[in-house]
């Protein structure tokens, strides 16, 4: 059997969808979770703060003593100006949905690869219409525990991939990492992809 390279990438996120995603463009990887404050401040435009967090939790994992590149991102739903992240029960969930039924939100999701040289940053935007949702629905969706940990409340490569009537945008930046964007940092720093079948690492 060919001997498998060694990993090039730490991915500071314990989310299977990021994994997945850096597996299909063939990045071996390990993983280290990074542990931040995601309070939004006060006044703060959702643009900033996805970058704001991207950049902490890549600066981060590397300030934990890793030498690898330090990959990070986060996403968050925007709608009315306000930043939709993961919902806190099922009130909170179905009330989100029911402020994107109908209508077209925004998916922000913000990439930061922190190296020896510092922090790179791009920012991925797109443009998610939804169909019109009953209450039942949004009800029965949070019972059946895919919106638990997913920013807007809803999963497009999941169950929610049904409420969707449009996307204008990147369906991987909408799954929480864009690869258009990823790959242009990785290039820029020198770490390849295609590598074969990624590696994961420990989550601790």
């Amino acid at each position: 059997m060919k001997p498998q390279p060694p990993a090039a990438l730490c991915l500071a996120s314990v989310s299977p969808r990021r994994g997945e995603l850096l597996t299909q463009i063939g990045v071996r990887y390990l993983v280290r979770a990074a542990d931040i404050d995601e309070t939004v401040r006060p006044g703060e435009e959702a643009c900033d703060y996805v970058a704001r967090m991207a950049r902490d939790k890549a600066l981060s994992v590397r300030a934990g003593g890793m030498a690898l590149p330090v990959l990070a991102a986060d996403t968050t739903v925007v709608v009315d100006e306000l930043i939709c992240g993961k919902p806190g029960g099922e009130a909170e969930c179905v009330a989100m949905l029911q402020r994107l039924s109908g209508r077209t939100h925004q998916v922000l999701t913000a990439v930061a690869l922190a190296g020896a040289t510092g922090v790179a940053q791009r920012l991925s935007t797109s443009e998610v219409r939804f169909r019109k949702l009953s209450v039942a629905e949004c009800v029965a969706y949070w019972q059946g525990g895919e919106p638990r940990d997913k920013a807007g409340g809803y999963a497009i490569q999941g169950h929610g991939a049904v409420f969707i009537e449009h996307l204008s945008g990147s369906y991987s930046g909408v799954m929480g990492l864009p690869l258009f964007e990823t790959a242009q940092l990785l290039r820029a720093a020198g770490v390849p992809c295609w590598q074969g079948a990624a590696a994961g690492g420990d989550a601790a």
